[in-house]
């Protein structure tokens, strides 16, 4: 599995990249894979204020349909509208063009697993 050193994980399979105090987050390759072929996803509109573990969305492949977790608190102050014509990019890419949103975050983010944790975490 594919697991970018450059960012921190959640056990809940998504993926955050800070860039000062706004993290970009989507779903792991892990999550993707196990989910098989993404369908449609349910995004919420820029605004929207999330705590920590909060859910946001949902996922939905040919599988089953899943709830997003917010990794971090804040607001979202972006979300990736490619998505709406193309979820299988979060298949082709989850850590590139598949991103999901982009959240202002209003404190700092806890219990999040660094890349080897997480690989530790998706071996068990």
């Amino acid at each position: 599995m594919n697991v970018p050193t450059d960012r921190l994980y959640t056990p809940t399979h998504e993926w955050l990249k800070l860039e000062g105090d706004v993290a970009t987050i989507g779903i792991t390759d892990y999550a993707q894979s196990e989910l098989g072929d993404i369908v449609y996803l349910d995004l919420p509109e820029p605004g929207r204020v999330l705590q920590q573990g909060s859910s946001f969305g949902t996922v939905e492949s040919v599988k089953t349909v899943s709830d997003l977790y917010s990794p971090v608190p804040g607001e979202i102050v972006e979300i990736n509208s490619a998505l709406e014509g193309q979820s299988e990019l979060v298949n082709s890419d989850p850590y590139g063009q598949g991103w999901i949103a982009k959240i202002k975050l209003s404190e700092k983010p806890e219990n999040l697993l660094t890349p080897d944790d997480y690989k530790a975490e998706i071996s068990k």
